[in-house]
């Protein structure tokens, strides 16, 4: 089978319409705590609670915004209004052999990342380091990190830029390691915490947090 049947990259974004039950159960001078289809939080002002957000709270009312409307709501008030969830993009990645695979830009050039939920950041070999231009011997921070094969000499670096479909990462930390390992570029946690990540079996969806 052809290697580009094997290999799925999808970027989704989706908008759902929700119809909210908002009421306000208690209020304080910037705090509010207000009920959103059943759910019951105490927000600060400018927090969220399932697509509400307060905006501004005192003693005798709050101020919140609702699908782009600004509703004034009293103690014991409440409103229902229909509203789009905000979009979210999806990236959905099918397993090749025993990993997942991404492709993105690292200052501004194509790379395919191995998908590592263990790795604490981002990780790249010297080789990759040289073809990306990073300049990780006169700007980085020499460091040992543990490899397969034991301890080696790496550098804690900064990317300018890091992009997985819509989403730029700007300043991001990475270990470049001597040697060629590792062979491909690791995608570590401090971008993929930045996703909601989704594993059923052979897929895996990585869903931007908002």
């Amino acid at each position: 089978m052809p290697r580009l049947t094997m290999i799925l990259l999808l970027t989704l974004v989706t908008g759902v319409a929700n119809a909210a039950q908002v009421r306000v159960l208690a209020l304080f001078p910037g705090k509010a705590m207000l009920e959103v289809d059943g759910r019951r939080k105490v927000l600060s002002d400018g927090e969220r609670l399932d697509g509400v957000r307060l905006i501004a709270a005192t003693p005798s009312e709050a101020r919140v915004e609702i699908g782009g409307r600004i509703e004034r709501l009293r103690l014991g008030g409440g409103v229902a209004s229909r509203f789009a969830t905000p979009a979210r993009e999806e990236i959905r990645l099918l397993r090749q052999g025993n990993a997942f695979y991404v492709d993105g830009l690292i200052n501004g050039q194509p790379v395919r990342m191995l998908v590592d939920t263990g790795a604490s950041t981002v990780a790249l070999s010297e080789r990759d380091a040289r073809r990306l231009g990073i300049p990780y011997v006169a700007k980085g921070q020499g460091a040992q990190v543990q490899t397969a094969s034991g301890t080696a000499r790496a550098f804690a670096v900064r990317l300018k830029s890091l992009k997985l479909g819509t989403r730029t990462f700007r300043n991001v930390q990475a270990m470049v390691v001597e040697g060629d390992y590792p062979r491909n570029v690791l995608l570590g946690m401090n971008v993929i915490g930045a996703f909601e990540v989704d594993h059923r079996g052979n897929l895996m969806i990585l869903r931007a947090r908002h």
